[in-house]
């Protein structure tokens, strides 16, 4: 298997475990489909059915305007070692750095994409 399939691969598995554990999010309906369109476009590379690099690029750069706007006003923390929520600024701190993630994957598999 070469690179671009593994690295494509861990990334949509990345995503799916993303995906499974918003089961018990407040919000799921918004959350699910957020990571499930990276899951695809991950596995679009995988299976070299990716579109254009250029539609990475563009996800890339709204899945971190999406984080941007989600960053929380005030920061504190993201208590990794905990599942519950103590306040709202975790929650949202955990959903921009998930966002961020997703940008930065689809940065990657912009690149890839070039390469296949």
């Amino acid at each position: 298997m070469n690179l671009i399939k593994i690295v494509s691969l861990a990334f949509a598995l990345l995503f799916v475990y993303f995906v499974v554990v918003q089961y018990n999010d407040p919000d799921p309906e918004v959350w699910m489909p957020i990571y499930s369109i990276a899951v695809v476009a991950c596995l679009s590379i995988y299976f070299k059915k990716a579109p254009h690099a250029y539609v990475f690029i563009i996800m890339g750069v709204a899945y971190f305007i999406a984080s941007y706007q989600q960053w929380p006003p005030q920061y504190e923390g993201v208590f990794w070692g905990e599942m519950k929520m103590r306040s709202i600024n975790i929650e949202l701190a955990r959903e921009s750095l998930g966002l961020t993630v997703c940008s930065i994957a689809m940065l990657i598999m912009a690149a890839l994409r070039r390469k296949i």
